[in-house]
């Protein structure tokens, strides 16, 4: 069997490496405290490696993270306005044609299945590198996903947005961490649905960056996300992790997720942004 290695960036931004479904580096994460974290299927109560290892390993041992084992399909919100709960919002209402994102085992991907962008993304974030698992790749092609480069699991966010539009795909969302690439994405595909993820100790200057590329911005632990956000955010979904719309594209997703969902939900105008009474810490 050929080594499968994959290198995430876990609660706190804590560089984790697998290999072949072990868990053999865990860094040192960039914050004391998440209120997200400690919802976790495993809670990480406190921020430290070894809970954060404790954590990963519940992940393989559960959904098979970054083994052959993969389950690709998931159904339940684990947050209302996650990334990937309101992409899979915004494909079931019609919004959106597909989304563009990534899997550990396969990289870059397109998807169309609501289920699939959920069990993808809502159960891992901050995957920097992955190898390809073929187990996987079949799993996610069954169930609709095309996957950019099925030989090298590249992950290359920009080339996914290339792949959809070349599929036939018009109304593309793509998430990505890195402000340059979501920059770029939006000077060569400018109708794209562009969603900030994993923003936890993005440098100012990115910060900017990134606040004028995207539609959807996940403030993560991020204080100069959410610096830049009070500038020129139309709306704050959530307070303790906020997501900020951008764009008008991006208030019409939140809101429609907000119509979709059975939850009670209060809405009101404010500064933004406005804060949550439990926030990451510290914000970096």
């Amino acid at each position: 069997m050929s080594d499968h290695e994959h290198i995430i960036e876990a609660a706190g931004r804590c560089r984790v490496v697998i290999r072949n479904g072990r868990v053999v580096e865990v860094g040192t994460p960039q914050i004391k405290d998440c209120p997200l974290a400690r919802r976790f299927a495993c809670p990480v109560k406190e921020m430290t490696p070894e809970a954060i290892r404790e954590n990963i390993e519940a992940r393989i041992r559960s959904f098979g993270m970054c083994t052959p084992e993969r389950e690709v399909l998931a159904g339940p919100d684990f947050v209302i306005f996650g990334a990937s709960e309101l992409l899979s919002s915004a494909i079931r209402r019609g919004e959106l044609d597909a989304a563009v994102i990534a899997s550990d085992g396969a990289g870059t991907l397109v998807a169309t299945n609501p289920a699939l962008i959920q069990g993808i993304g809502g159960r891992m974030s901050g995957l920097v590198k992955t190898s390809p698992i073929l187990e996987v790749i079949a799993r996610i092609e069954e169930n609709g996903g095309v996957v950019l480069d099925p030989e090298t699991a590249a992950i290359d966010q920009a080339a996914g947005v290339a792949l959809a539009t070349t599929l036939g795909y018009q109304r593309i969302a793509v998430t990505t961490a890195v402000a340059a690439e979501a920059a770029a994405i939006r000077e060569r595909f400018p109708d794209t649905v562009i969603v900030a993820v994993h923003t936890t100790g993005i440098s100012r200057e990115d910060a900017a960056l990134m606040a004028g590329a995207a539609d959807l911005l996940t403030a993560c632990a991020s204080k100069h996300i959410r610096e830049e956000a009070a500038k020129t955010a139309l709306l704050q979904a959530g307070t303790s992790i906020p997501v900020f719309a951008m764009t008008r594209a991006g208030k019409t997703i939140i809101l429609g997720k907000i119509g979709e969902t059975d939850q009670p939900i209060i809405v009101h105008g404010a500064r933004l942004p406005v804060p949550g009474s439990q926030s990451p810490s510290p914000l970096c």
